[in-house]
């Protein structure tokens, strides 16, 4: 099976959705929708499902052009953030409801029904109706109801952001395992970087309507071809400053340096942007070479075991993710440290010109 997107695009009153994207997904395969609210991903989710019709381009399934076909023809699951049940029926007739109408014996239905209720922890409540359920409940049985229709194309917008921590840990490794197994491309929208990375598969990353970069989790994410696509694929977002290449250095404009070698010392002179990510600013220089900056602390959030600090650097915003528990002074000076070889390097245009050496050699 495949689904391929050819030029689609999708306006709505005079605005852009979705600008024209190609994008090809194969059978067995899980692909991340990775991207802040309002990117697009429901979007394109949409158009993937046949409920929107594309203003360009075609959609076609298994080579098959269905660009004008209805949700109800395809072979499409879909489970979204707000759980949709049927409120009159029990969790066990919820669950069995798309078999039914697929005409399965009810030998099938019943074994089927209880094996996703078992995956999502709901055997005690089959006989109950859905609001008689916890919310996190509700949007199990929902998941449920989607593991056992056999469909081709399976579409999860943020199905997981009401459940707690644990069993959003456990249903992240189980259910595209299920789905993968079945040969249904799986389809996974979602907001969080760390997310997609305990996923794997592909991922698209998405801003602004427009798919920035789309391949195997590890790949875009060592290798973002532009400062978009790194800026999406961290959380917090990569932090960033202007530098200049001269000779074999680059400069940071603070007496900080980087000296270049490889690729790099081809690179003509001039102005480009460095991207690092927050986990990589460090409070303590931990190595040799660690390039140091000066900046002003402007707000700390403690996570419990880890603490995002906010600085102000020469008038950019630079957020840090340290671990441990620290009580700093705010609106204090305060020294970081940075690895070089945590840096990427951007063309002033946001284009990626080399990356990060540790995420070479991974």
């Amino acid at each position: 099976m495949s689904l391929k997107l050819q030029g689609v695009s999708k306006v709505v009153e005079g605005q852009t959705h979705i600008h024209p994207t190609d994008l090809e997904l194969q059978s067995g395969t899980m692909n991340v929708l990775l991207g802040p609210t309002s990117a697009g991903k429901t979007s394109l989710m949409r158009l993937m499902a046949g409920l929107d019709v594309p203003n360009t381009g075609r959609i076609f399934w298994n080579g098959a052009d269905v660009t004008g076909m209805r949700v109800q023809d395809r072979r499409v699951a879909m489970v979204y953030q707000q759980f949709i049940n049927y409120p009159s029926m029990t969790v066990y007739d919820n669950i069995a409801s798309p078999m039914r109408l697929l005409g399965k014996t009810a030998a099938e239905i019943d074994a089927h029904v209880k094996k996703a209720a078992d995956l999502m922890k709901l055997t005690p409540f089959l006989d109950r109706k859905p609001l008689a359920l916890s919310g996190g409940q509700q949007q199990r049985c929902a998941l449920a109801r989607a593991l056992v229709k056999d469909a081709g194309l399976v579409l999860l917008d943020e199905p997981l952001a009401n459940l707690d921590y644990k069993l959003r840990e456990e249903l992240r490794a189980e259910i595209p395992k299920i789905f993968e197994e079945a040969g249904s491309i799986f389809v996974y929208a979602t907001t969080e970087p760390e997310e997609a990375l305990l996923l794997g598969g592909n991922t698209a990353t998405l801003w602004q309507g427009r798919v920035t970069q789309f391949g195997l989790t590890p790949q875009v994410y060592r290798h973002p071809v532009d400062a978009t696509t790194a800026r999406v694929f961290s959380d917090p977002p990569m932090n960033f400053i202007d530098v200049t290449k001269t000779g074999d250095k680059i400069g940071f404009g603070d007496g900080q340096s980087m000296v270049l070698g490889g690729q790099m010392l081809d690179l003509p002179d001039g102005r480009y942007t460095a991207g690092f990510r927050p986990n990589h600013l460090e409070i303590t220089a931990h190595i040799a070479g660690a390039m140091a900056f000066d900046a002003k602390l402007t707000v700390t959030e403690i996570t419990g075991s880890e603490t995002f600090v906010h600085l102000d650097h020469q008038g950019a915003r630079w957020v840090g993710l340290v671990h441990g528990v620290h009580n700093l002074p705010l609106g204090q000076p305060l020294r970081i440290y940075l690895d070089p070889a945590h840096v990427y390097i951007f063309a002033e245009n946001g284009a990626l010109v080399s990356p990060a050496s540790y995420a070479k050699a991974a």
